[in-house]
């Protein structure tokens, strides 16, 4: 099943809200329906979103719209979206590939965020290896826990997050890194809760030079003190030093890996590459895309 974002305002609510307080407030139900919900409800001894549902006055879709206030965890549906239907950590929460996005979410919080560590670089061996939408996955998972995240388009040469969260990319990191734009340029994302991304701007002759800019570490000085989680899509580690010079400056990458597809000498290739600058390594096995 999946939660989805109303087309209506969002309702008031408190942190106690009921289900049916939700359901009046978001037009989805009547006074004169919340009574007979009531009166059913208890003959069958059922959940108020489950006698609704049983009398036919609200969906599947309208209880999980209702949970997504009541918890603050918001969900989008597909056909109500422009997101990119890669981004399935906003589609289809309660499936196995997202609980094991939420299962690696957990492992960076203990293994690198507890560290002290705010950001982290994603990459991968190859561009096939579709690092980009494990690093948007992720982004979207760890903003939906309620951490102030930022994703970063650091992938210079084939710049790719724009296109699936289908925004403009007039300007963007590079912009910035030449003094052509500001922070400003960061765009929030009002489906998401939490979620800010920085596309990668107008592509440069020369990404790897801009990345190994001072210009980067103060940037990412700066978001540190306005997020809580910032994630870095870069690219493939062994295209281009570009993945390095990023992963270098944080301390810490995450290289993703996609069963039966990725080889084992291209992994530990890319591993040795970042290990040998004293780069932190953890490798992911990307279900998601």
């Amino acid at each position: 099943m999946n939660i989805i974002e109303s087309d209506k305002k969002t309702p008031m609510k408190t942190v106690s809200a009921s289900i049916g307080h939700l359901l009046l407030d978001m037009g989805k139900i009547t006074e004169k329906d919340a009574e007979r919900i009531l009166k059913f409800q208890k003959e069958k001894s059922m959940r108020f979103g489950e006698a609704a549902i049983a009398l036919g006055f609200v969906s599947i879709e309208d209880i999980n719209q209702a949970l997504s206030y009541q918890f603050d965890y918001p969900y989008i549906s597909p056909d109500k979206s422009t997101f990119n239907l890669s981004l399935i950590s906003a589609f289809d929460p309660f499936s196995k590939q997202v609980e094991s996005l939420r299962s690696l979410r957990t492992q960076l919080i203990l293994r690198w965020f507890e560290r002290g560590f705010k950001t982290i670089a994603v990459s991968s061996a190859k561009e096939a290896d579709d690092a980009n939408l494990l690093a948007a996955n992720l982004a979207i998972v760890f903003s939906q826990l309620g951490e102030r995240t930022l994703l970063i388009d650091a992938n210079l040469r084939n710049p790719s997050q724009h296109k699936l969260f289908k925004l403009n990319n007039h300007h963007g990191l590079s912009d910035i890194l030449v003094g052509r734009a500001s922070n400003d340029v960061v765009v929030r994302i009002p489906s998401l809760l939490n979620l800010s991304i920085l596309t990668a701007g107008a592509m440069p002759p020369n990404p790897q030079e801009l990345l190994n800019k001072d210009a980067l570490n103060d940037l990412l000085g700066v978001f540190a003190e306005h997020y809580d989680v910032i994630i870095i899509d870069t690219s493939p580690l062994l295209e281009s030093s570009d993945a390095q010079i990023v992963a270098k400056k944080v301390g810490g990458v995450l290289i993703s890996t996609l069963q039966n597809k990725t080889t084992l000498r291209d992994t530990q290739e890319a591993y040795e590459a970042c290990r040998s600058l004293g780069i932190d390594v953890q490798i992911a096995l990307n279900t998601h895309a």
